[in-house]
């Protein structure tokens, strides 16, 4: 029996859903178990079994994860005997929370994955190491949406990086699943920097995540250059059943694409069409930046906008705007507030976020629905009661081109303000965002906003 203790401490501040414990990209009711087997194609070349199972002392929000290679058929000197690795879920996915993860010492013979021998909290020589290296906060980003990516850290003293790219989904087979089943791709880019067994610790790894099962196959090419070792992990058995994963497509992308020319008119309080640019500013693990600002029109107007993208949807978090009018537009409330702290429509974005949060939903399906809190901040901001219902997916034509949309409609009162008042219909075009909005307001004008043209 090897001695000694691998772990690792990392404090992270998150809350986790409710809903989010019964089923996802790694449930863990209590009677769960997994059957691994992975080698190292140079310092563990005969296969190792490892039976992963809850641990039940864990409570709380987190869970644990109990593996142990307690197997006849293993090697007679097989990599690391047991060990505990801590999850959680969280808004924005799967983290490896503290106290991280504990196991015996991996094997003499692997690389020194620190910068000296004592003291070492790092290892590769089980199947959840391979999983979590890296990638520890968070280890599986969620919502998994089209061309996602995420920047992740890991390693004893947060040494390791990682950064990651949704790839999609694909049918998979391993030993577990011989029929195939249709599993989501995730490629991460891993680096390390000042380990004794540079460039181990480095390379590019391919998880494959079945949604209600949890990872089924890993594939990590470390450093190193032509025949630089690979280790393989597969799914050997398990309880657990595959279920269809949420929907991937991302009607509110950050990535380039996003944002554009648009055109909002408005016949009774704009007498020329405003043209406004709204482009992609910067954006990091589902938190983006857009700016506005004008191209012809009444208006003036640069403006900065935040939104985040969690399990509880896509979220407007702040906007500042600057403007110079010659439209004279009714005004907003609510009474609640003073005239200098009202917020105003001048861009698209404006007319889209108004109201209550989310946007949209993180996994938008026809019928849901969501409205206003009168206890939110959102309500303090815009003091707007309504509500917004996911109609299904249109065929709209704009001047920037003809896309099947996600239709989402909202209804809304602002009291004593009915500008501020009516109903909103947003259509959001996957891999775009934003290409149609018609706010019907209850001053009886309309203000249409089309995508006059995209940026690809």
């Amino acid at each position: 029996m090897k001695v000694g203790v691998v772990a690792a401490l990392l404090g992270l501040l998150v809350v986790a859903p409710a809903a989010a414990q019964a089923k996802g990209w790694l449930p863990h009711p209590d009677d769960a178990t997994w059957t691994y087997q992975w080698n190292d194609s140079v310092y563990a070349v005969d296969p190792v079994s490892e039976t992963v199972t809850i641990d039940k002392k864990v409570t709380g929000a987190s869970f644990a994860l109990d593996w142990t290679n307690a197997d006849p058929a293993n090697p007679d000197t097989p990599a690391t005997d047991t060990g505990t690795a801590w999850f959680q879920d969280t808004n924005a996915g799967l983290f490896n929370p503290q106290p991280g993860w504990s196991s015996s010492l991996p094997p003499a013979e692997f690389p020194t994955l620190c910068a000296s021998l004592s003291q070492c909290g790092n290892s590769l020589a089980s199947a959840l190491y391979n999983l979590i290296w890296g990638s520890r906060a968070p280890v599986l980003f969620e919502p998994l949406l089209k061309n996602e990516e995420w920047d992740s850290t890991g390693g004893y003293q947060n040494d390791v990086t990682g950064s990651s790219l949704y790839l999609g989904t694909e049918q998979i087979t391993v030993p577990a699943f011989p029929q195939p089943v249709l599993a989501a791709k995730v490629q991460t880019q891993v680096t390390q920097a000042g380990a004794l067994g540079d460039p181990y610790g480095s390379g590019v790894r391919t998880t494959w995540w079945v949604y209600g099962v949890g990872p089924v196959k890993i594939v990590f090419t470390h450093g190193g250059g032509s025949g630089a070792p690979v280790t393989t992990v597969t799914l050997q058995s398990t309880n657990q059943t595959p279920q269809p994963p949420p929907p991937d497509a991302n009607y509110f992308p950050y990535v380039t694409a996003a944002g554009g020319l648009y055109q909002w008119t408005n016949k009774k309080h704009l007498k020329k069409p405003e043209i406004e640019k709204i482009t992609l500013s910067q954006a990091v693990n589902g938190t983006a930046l857009f700016k506005a600002s004008s191209v012809s029109g009444p208006m003036k107007v640069a403006g900065n906008y935040e939104f985040t993208t969690r399990l509880d949807g896509v979220t407007s978090v702040a906007s500042a705007t600057q403007a110079a009018s010659l439209a004279t537009l009714p005004p907003l409330g609510p009474s609640a507030l003073p005239p200098n702290k009202r917020r105003h429509f001048f861009t698209p974005f404006d007319l889209m976020t108004f109201g209550f949060n989310p946007v949209l939903p993180a996994y938008p399906k026809v019928g849901d629905t969501w409205g206003s809190d009168p206890g939110s901040r959102d309500f303090s901001i815009y003091g707007v009661t309504g509500s917004s219902r996911v109609v299904g997916v249109q065929r709209v034509k704009v001047p920037g081109g003809t896309f099947q949309a996600l239709v989402v409609t909202s209804v809304l009162k602002q009291p004593g303000f009915p500008f501020g008042s009516g109903t909103r219909t947003i259509w959001f075009a996957p891999g775009k965002g934003l290409v149609k909005l018609v706010f019907r307001h209850g001053d009886g004008s309309v203000s249409t906003v089309q995508l006059i043209s995209s940026f690809r």
